[in-house]
């Protein structure tokens, strides 16, 4: 559940990158961060939850649509 809520906090955040390229570095750093902080907790290990995270992270950021701004 908590990988969940990651990659979903992972999406809206990467998706404020102008180009795919951005959004998915973006998206990898912070599922990297993400997933070792839940993989520390559940006994999976901070390397391992880094990577799994990381690479959702990179995935879902390449494949987000830019955000439209309003004005």
């Amino acid at each position: 559940m908590k990988f969940i809520l990651v990659i979903g906090f992972s999406i809206m955040l990467a998706s404020c990158g102008q180009t795919p390229g951005t959004r998915a570095i973006t998206g990898g750093l912070l599922g990297a961060g993400g997933g070792a902080a839940v993989g520390s907790a559940t006994g999976l290990g901070a390397g391992t939850g880094a990577l799994i995270g990381g690479a959702g992270g990179a995935g879902a950021g390449a494949l987000t649509a830019p955000r439209r701004s309003s004005y």
